[in-house]
């Protein structure tokens, strides 16, 4: 009984940072590789050039997400403080 609560709690904990790194994560890897291509275009092979559009993408998608990162996050520790009794005993 406890395994399969604990396993419960792990899917769910899992999923819920999937949820909220997906996003972020995504936005880094096309912003990366579409630097990627204007430098392979352009044979221009600068370092800041990949760097820095990637944090300025990165902080647009936490800006507008952000209050949604929140709210999922809240709502899964609510979730879990609610139902401890269950998890523990």
């Amino acid at each position: 009984m406890f395994e399969n609560t604990l396993v419960l709690l792990g899917q769910r904990s899992l999923i819920t940072v999937l949820m909220i790194a997906t996003p972020i994560l995504g936005t880094a890897l096309l912003t990366g590789i579409l630097i990627s291509i204007f430098q392979a275009v352009t044979s221009i092979q600068d370092q800041t050039m990949t760097f820095v559009p990637k944090i300025f993408a990165v902080a647009i998608v936490l800006l507008f997400l952000g209050p949604w990162f929140s709210a999922t996050m809240v709502s899964f520790a609510t979730d879990l403080f609610a139902n401890l009794g269950m998890y523990i005993g």
